[in-house]
């Protein structure tokens, strides 16, 4: 097992992010017994900002200077395009065709270069890259600088709400729930962190089950409107502190999201892509697979595609 990431790693990342990050509130949602993490309320409009401003921000000056790889579905992408232009840098990100045009246009508009790669590509290209230019990678979630920095959600919910019972967050990589479960067990261990993610990309939840690591195809996690959780496995490390620290992984269906992003935006007031809503989704739709008391959701972005949105809300 590799080493997991330190109580002390998230407080440096606090510290790194505090110039460009927001520290996001914890809303009381229109449900009982639950608090909405709103991380759709972050410059790039998701919580990747957290974890690529850390990465970013500890690399050595000299390399930093020469410009960053990154490659991301979309919102890793403008947090790194973001990070970078924060730290008078370039970055070069590869994106799956597949991704969202308004992620993609929006990474162009924060000044990356922005390269797009069949989805079978999406990580053999970056290494290419990374073999031919030298220049440092800032990976979505499997490093434990990004971890660390996502790890700073788990520091602000201990902070803000230290009788939380129940932590729910997204699962893609597994960089947000690895930092946020390694937050909470290290301030709050009678708490429990409860990761959740769609049942057609369904496989950190068949991992958990068998107790390794199963990877799913691009095809099977295409299938989901959550376009940022379409990772097709969790990372080694993630993996680590997944397979430690976390109580569960639920999976949530298509129309539960598609509902959970509707009420978020009409009853809780938030806007939320499908990516951010699988944890409201899961508390909404699958309350008794879930242990009692207070629960903390994390909204953990905003960016939805117009017409998707507009598809949601005419099927109310």
């Amino acid at each position: 097992m590799p080493e997991l990431v330190t109580l002390p790693l998230i407080q440096d990342a606090a510290t790194l992010i505090r110039p460009h990050a927001v520290r996001t509130p914890l809303l009381a949602a229109p449900w009982p017994d639950l608090w909405l993490k709103p991380e759709n309320l972050q410059p790039i409009g998701a919580f990747k900002i957290r974890g690529a401003v850390t990465a970013i921000a500890r690399l050595d000056p000299a390399a930093r200077a020469g410009g960053v790889l990154a490659h991301s579905s979309g919102n890793h992408a403008q947090a790194v395009a973001y990070a970078a232009r924060a730290f008078g840098t370039t970055a070069h990100i590869v994106i799956p065709d597949n991704a969202p045009e308004r992620k993609i246009q929006a990474t162009r508009d924060l000044g990356a270069t922005v390269e797009l790669v069949p989805l079978e590509q999406r990580f053999s290209r970056p290494e290419e890259l990374a073999a031919a230019t030298g220049k440092p990678m800032i990976p979505p979630f499997d490093h434990p600088d990004v971890i660390s920095g996502q790890g700073t959600i788990g520091l602000e919910i201990a902070q803000d709400l230290p009788d939380v019972d129940v932590v729910l967050v997204p699962v893609s990589g597994g960089g947000l729930i690895s930092g946020v479960a390694a937050a909470i067990t290290a301030l709050l261990p009678r708490a429990v962190v409860i990761g959740v993610e769609p049942e057609l990309a369904g496989d950190a939840a068949e991992s958990f089950r068998a107790g390794r690591r199963i990877p799913w195809t691009p095809a099977q996690t295409a299938r989901t409107m959550a376009d940022g959780l379409r990772t097709f496995t969790v990372g080694e490390l993630p993996w680590a502190h997944i397979s430690r620290q976390v109580h569960d992984i639920v999976t949530v269906t298509e129309d539960e999201i598609a509902d959970a992003t509707r009420r978020l935006l009409l009853q809780a007031r938030l806007v939320a892509e499908p990516s951010g809503a699988v944890a409201t989704a899961a508390f909404l739709h699958h309350r008794h697979q879930l242990p009692p008391g207070r629960t903390v959701a994390v909204v953990s972005g905003g960016n939805i595609d117009p017409a998707v949105l507009r598809r949601l809300l005419d099927a109310a």
